[in-house]
């Protein structure tokens, strides 16, 4: 049996590094990401690239985002630099070869902004995107907008797997770029370091979040890859209707450093 070639797009990112290390075991993998010398915002050598490749399957993990005061304070590069990555790699495929199938895992921050107690799948368009991450939650959507017309138009296939929260290993430590989980638990490793008696955290801890670790995601990649006649309803949901209040999590956390931490949380 011939192995499968698999393009991942933003491969030494958080989310594509537990992804590449996941699929290589089984996989002829190829890894796009500016440290890799692969600028997917350039279409001429993102082009020559994927050609020379001709991959059967693209996953695409690339994106420019961090927290939420980044993507408020870069909104206009967050906007621009995640439509120009979408628009190539749609336009690449179907100049390329339009059986290549497209990946795309989508945060769940592309869901209306309203506070809800539970947000419903067939609500996913009826509201705005929340303002604290506009610019990066409205490509999410754009994502599927160009699957749907690039399969009416070229016939390319694309998964879309709306996601939760993800953490796990290799995320960022750049507070400005982790994800919330991982930022979380970095603000118990500095008030150790700093041998601080106190954790501050945001919000009432009220919150609920559901998480997704990042291996357990490339491991249900490698169940959609492998079964080829499977019939995928899209974009599927791939939580699991279970979550934890920010409340909760940091009292997880707390527990690991021994309870030696007062958490308060900063209302403002």
């Amino acid at each position: 049996m011939v192995k499968k070639n698999i393009l991942v797009l933003g491969s030494t990112g958080f989310v594509g590094s537990n992804v590449v290390s996941e699929l290589k075991l089984r996989y002829n993998v190829f890894e796009a990401s500016l440290t890799k010398g692969v600028d997917i915002k350039d279409f001429n050598s993102f082009y020559s690239f994927t050609k020379r490749i001709n991959p059967d399957i693209i996953i695409n993990c690339s994106a420019h985002v961090g927290s939420l005061n980044y993507v408020t304070e870069n909104a206009a590069a967050v906007i621009s630099d995640n439509t120009e990555m979408i628009n190539n790699i749609y336009n690449v495929v179907s100049k390329i070869n339009k059986n290549i199938v497209i990946i795309n895992p989508i945060a769940n921050c592309a869901y209306p902004g309203a506070v809800k107690e539970l947000y419903e799948e067939d609500d996913f368009y009826n509201g705005e995107i929340h303002e604290s991450v506009f610019a990066y939650g409205s490509t999410r959507r754009l994502l599927l907008a160009y699957s749907k017309a690039f399969k009416a138009q070229h016939k390319i296939n694309s998964y879309n797997l709306l996601v939760p929260n993800m953490y796990g290993p290799n995320d960022s430590t750049d507070p400005n770029k982790a994800h919330a989980l991982n930022a979380l638990v970095s603000k118990f490793v500095k008030a150790e370091y700093n041998n601080d008696k106190k954790v501050s955290i945001w919000g009432s801890g009220n919150v609920i979040r559901e998480w997704l670790y990042a291996k357990d995601f490339a491991k249900l990649l490698l169940q959609i890859i492998d079964d080829e006649k499977s019939i995928i309803k899209n974009p599927i949901n791939i939580a699991q209707e279970d979550g934890l209040t920010i409340k909760k999590l940091a009292e997880i956390i707390n527990k690991n450093f021994n309870n030696k931490f007062e958490l308060s949380f900063d209302l403002s």
